[in-house]
């Protein structure tokens, strides 16, 4: 049942529609200091971002953010802190993995085709040097061994790269939650309505500029229009209107 609920959360994680602020391309540009930190001390970084995430209240704290299925049954409630310290020296990709999942379900945050491919790219590559380690203790080939040491070495250096981007990426998040990159735009208070009157021939302009009858067609200005000149024509309607003998005798009135 767990196992269902975690599938049905990775399944609706691909229809949330924010972004990251920063994508993990761009996490070394935008906070180099913090991602060689986050590289070097790698663990110590996420316990710090777990917290953060936590609001520092550690009361909410649950193992692998209860991702795992050892979330709740490791003790948390009576001692968080270490708890914590043990996850992220212990089970430090999980650790990452968990905070990241916990941005992701709280602000609706997908991860982007290319986030993905670097993610990918990692665990394929922690495959393929896992694969080579196997050969090459079987077979006993000092070439092989030497190939699946350097596999192994590029790909821990994949994976710490990744890694401390993906803390990096977790942390401005977190900074653009708390503020930190200037007040969020408040919207304008629309100005006060008014109510035309009963009274009033014309209504008031509240918001849109003033308009005068004809002004688009090129007539004079002012409300009511004034008639062109000459009008009406001399002599109209003429002094025998009707004529003499209309209507016709007979015709009913």
């Amino acid at each position: 049942m767990a196992s269902q609920e975690h599938l049905d959360k990775m399944q609706l994680r691909q229809n949330y529609r924010n972004l990251w602020h920063t994508d993990l391309m761009g996490t070394v540009k935008v906070d180099s200091p913090y991602c060689c930190l986050a590289f070097w001390c790698g663990p110590c970084v996420s316990y710090l971002l777990r917290k953060r995430a936590l609001y520092n209240d550690m009361s909410r704290y649950v193992c692998c953010a209860g991702y795992m299925p050892c979330s709740g049954r490791c003790g948390e409630s009576r001692c968080p802190e270490l708890c914590l310290a043990t996850e992220v020296f212990l089970c430090f990709g999980n650790s990452v993995a968990s905070t990241r999942f916990m941005l992701q379900d709280e602000f609706n945050i997908q991860t982007t085709k290319c986030d993905n491919c670097i993610i990918g790219f990692m665990f394929c590559l922690q495959q393929i040097a896992c694969i080579f380690s196997i050969v090459a203790m079987i077979v006993g080939s000092e070439d092989i061994q030497e190939a699946s040491q350097l596999l192994s070495c590029l790909a821990d250096m994949v994976y710490c790269t990744v890694c401390a981007c993906m803390q990096t990426q977790h942390k401005i998040e977190m900074d653009k939650r708390d503020g930190m990159f200037g007040p969020q735009p408040v919207m304008a208070v629309p100005p006060a309505q008014q109510m035309s009157r009963i009274d009033q021939q014309i209504p008031p302009s509240i918001g849109y500029p003033p308009q005068t009858y004809g002004q688009s067609y090129g007539q004079p200005y002012g409300y009511p229009p004034q008639p062109p000149q000459g009008y009406p024509a001399a002599g109209y309607p003429p002094s025998n209107h009707p004529p003499p003998g209309y209507p016709p005798s007979g015709y009913p009135k």
